[in-house]
């Protein structure tokens, strides 16, 4: 009874030709849809392809498409394909150097990933080893102890405490062994809320 009801009411919204995306779900709601796999539910982001000679002005040109931007679960991104395949294409040094040229502080496509995480209520969290280091992607708002398990179940199983320490600390320093020094690597418990660029390493036991 539940499922025909929000679907009635999808299917009222989609006669007035609105995407679904606009509707607010619960997550039992978010559930029973899921298998739908409704088109117009996915957040959306519109990407425009501007000439390099437009590049400095996407503000002005984004300015055109603000309706669009306004609506819910939606993102609108300008950029120049041809100019962030010839970033591609370039070692880091070059490619900092041709952005420095070009007056962009970023590649764009650092931006669209950023920017589909957010849509998504995506972060990444990070593991360091002597002969690894890896992201990893999960649900913002989820706990360190729910974390581990995207690591490995017995992680999650036997979590015992999480050493965390933020991305930019870790860089500033240069190691975990720095980072403690400095009063910046603290421990967590389970129901810690895990922020993205966190640097975590898990103790554990099984």
């Amino acid at each position: 009874v539940k499922e025909l009801e929000l679907l009635k009411r999808c299917q009222a919204h989609l006669e007035q030709e609105r995407p679904l995306r606009e509707l607010d779900f619960s997550d039992e709601e978010e559930l029973m849809l899921r298998g739908f796999q409704f088109l117009t539910a996915k957040p959306l982001v519109v990407v425009l392809n501007i000439d390099e000679q437009d590049l400095g002005k996407e503000d002005e040109i984004l300015k055109e498409f603000e309706d669009v931007a306004a609506q819910k679960n939606v993102v609108v991104i300008a950029l120049s394909a041809r100019v962030e395949q010839e970033i591609s294409q370039l070692p880091p040094d070059e490619a900092r150097l041709f952005l420095d040229d070009l007056g962009i502080q970023e590649p764009a496509l650092d931006k669209l990933i950023r920017a589909s995480f957010n849509l998504l209520g995506l972060i990444s969290f990070f593991t360091v080893g002597e002969d690894e280091c890896r992201a990893w992607t999960i649900r913002k708002g989820t706990n360190a102890q729910k974390a581990a398990g995207a690591i490995h179940s017995d992680l999650e199983r036997g979590f015992i405490r999480a050493e965390v320490v933020h991305f930019d600390d870790f860089m500033k320093y240069k190691s975990l062994s720095a980072c403690r020094e400095h009063g910046v690597l603290r421990l967590e418990g389970k129901d810690y809320i895990v922020q993205d660029g966190d640097i975590i390493t898990v103790r554990f036991n099984v």
